[in-house]
């Protein structure tokens, strides 16, 4: 009977290590790659479903990965796979941040309530002789 309790206690706190570490985040320089993941985690345990980081690609090592199947963008930012033509904090070149009221647009930025180009949102050109305001062409 005693040796049965020291068993149990001992597989015990095995399992609470084996949680602890897999639990624990490592942080290190390494490439990684996680490809972002679509649909729900219904079913999934809300321990699966803590770990789950979508759209994280670094890229420091290996600036290749940004142009791989799934990436967010094909350029490489500050160790982040991003897309300079779209991605507001790195707008046309890495470091380049639009103003709040500003979009990136085909890699510039731009006012989306005022541009006749870009109104209300990128590629949205209003008709010639038509102005842009609040984000809308003749408005008025």
């Amino acid at each position: 009977m005693n040796s049965l309790k020291k068993i149990l206690i001992t597989l015990i706190i095995l399992m609470a290590l084996a949680i602890n570490l897999y639990a624990t985040p490592i942080e290190d320089d390494d490439q990684y790659v996680v490809i972002p993941t679509s649909g729900s985690l219904r079913g999934a345990s809300r321990f699966l479903a803590q770990h789950s980081t979508t759209g994280l690609m670094k890229c420091n090592k290996n600036p290749r990965l940004c142009r791989a199947k799934g990436s967010p963008g094909p350029d490489c930012c500050k160790k982040t796979c991003v897309n300079v033509m779209t991605d507001k904090q790195n707008c046309g070149m890495c470091g380049k941040k639009c103003k709040r009221q500003e979009i990136c647009c085909k890699g510039k930025c731009v006012n989306p309530m005022m541009d006749k180009r870009h109104c209300g949102g990128c590629n949205n050109r209003c008709k010639r002789g038509n102005s842009c305001t609040y984000g809308m062409c003749s408005y008025a």
